[in-house]
């Protein structure tokens, strides 16, 4: 091989080894975007379920009351 395709497949390589560097960095920015995002979907989910508990709890207080009024 000359050193002209010697100099054009080093250049090659180190875009390649560039290209890797940089889909790994964003690779990991990803993966941490994603646990952040389950994260807050659990704790979404979390208030969501003590939000339908409370809510829950006073239509049956209400319930209670309106049974007692009419009874």
């Amino acid at each position: 091989m000359t050193d002209d395709k010697f100099t054009t497949l080093d250049q090659k390589i180190d875009a390649l080894i560039e290209l890797c560097a940089t889909m790994k960095r964003e690779n990991q920015l990803l993966r941490a975007n994603e646990h952040n995002w389950q994260s807050e979907r659990q704790q979404l989910l979390e208030n969501n379920k003590l939000a339908k508990s409370r809510l829950e709890s006073v239509l049956n207080r209400l319930r209670s009351m309106e049974q007692s009024q009419s009874g």
